[in-house]
């Protein structure tokens, strides 16, 4: 049946092709695409981000890239902000929102909306910073643990802003976070852009393929100049490794990498740690997918052809063919 108004989203791990269907679904639909990645957002991360050649940005332009700098600290609440400007710019100029990535964190956000937490404390976070150099990251992870060992169970134990955030709720509200989160539901996408919500999982591909594409593609990105492009982001005086732009999968890696070793040699070594962490981060968004499978309006495309089934679904959504 159609709808009057729906959002799209494009959901899958990494290298299983969103962006590429994203664009053939735009050569024959009126879409406006919003890119649901963290990594994407920043500015002079091109290579190791896997964004789109600029020509074809400015064909077919995505809204939520190379939007701040990397030096700067973008949140989650930030994403959702932003990409409902962008949807309802894209209910303004009569065309379907598509949201495309592979940032699970940020989809659940969008999706759910994001509880009315209390706004940060410089002071309290400097003094925080502090202790994290002082007794490191697992020191302020075990304070955590202490006050909210429910928050702790989805928290890697060196996600520093994540720590950080939770932290600092509690000692602004006396809450721990994981109850803040219960007592304060956020509002939904549905209800906060007045229109249905759609999201198709892309979960096709066994794990093996994956990590072969995984594979191929960062040989591609040596090739087109990865090391180059962090060598450069290191050259920019407030950025660090520390950075929330400089964890990300292969950046995080190549920076410690440039840290010991100095010269342009990557080592066998390094290459198979980034490998290792985006095999990892693959398992992760694997299991963030097979948790949402029951989710209302969630559909898992695990066989192919997609493209012929996601151009039947769109039609039958009511989606618009392309002027």
């Amino acid at each position: 049946m159609p709808h009057e108004r729906c959002v799209i989203g494009l959901l899958g791990p990494t290298a299983s092709g969103k962006t590429k269907l994203a664009i053939e679904l735009a050569e024959r639909f009126d879409l406006s695409l919003i890119s649901v990645d963290s990594a994407k957002v920043y500015r002079g991360m091109n290579i190791g981000t896997a964004k789109p050649k600029p020509a074809l940005l400015q064909k077919y332009p995505h809204a939520m890239i190379d939007i701040v700098e990397p030096e700067t600290s973008f949140s989650v609440n930030e994403f959702v902000h932003r990409a409902d400007q962008a949807v309802r710019t894209s209910f303004a100029t009569n065309k379907t929102p598509l949201l495309v990535g592979g940032t699970m964190m940020y989809f659940k956000a969008f999706r759910e909306g994001i509880s009315p937490l209390p706004p940060r404390d410089p002071e309290f976070r400097a003094r925080l910073k502090e202790r994290a150099i002082r007794a490191g990251i697992p020191a302020l992870y075990t304070d955590l643990e202490a006050v909210d060992p429910q928050a702790c169970r989805k928290i890697h134990p060196n996600n520093y802003p994540r720590i950080e955030r939770a932290l600092e709720v509690f000692a602004l509200t006396g809450m721990p976070i994981s109850e803040f989160f219960k007592e304060h539901a956020g509002v939904p996408a549905t209800s906060r852009l007045n229109s249905d919500y759609f999201e198709f999982a892309l979960v096709h591909q066994q794990r093996e393929e994956l990590h072969e594409r995984v594979s191929s593609r960062l040989e591609r990105m040596f090739e087109e100049g990865l090391v180059e492009e962090v060598q450069t982001l290191r050259q920019r005086p407030q950025l660090t490794g520390a950075a929330n732009s400089m964890r990300t999968v292969g950046y995080r890696q190549l920076w410690e990498h440039f840290d010991e070793f100095p010269g342009t040699t990557i080592t066998p070594r390094t290459k198979e740690r980034m490998l290792i962490a985006n095999r990892s981060l693959i398992r992760r968004q694997m299991t963030w997918l097979r948790n949402w499978a029951t989710l209302p309006n969630f559909t898992q495309i695990s066989s192919l052809p997609v493209l012929s089934f996601l151009l039947s679904t769109l039609t039958t959504l009511g989606v618009q063919p392309r002027r």
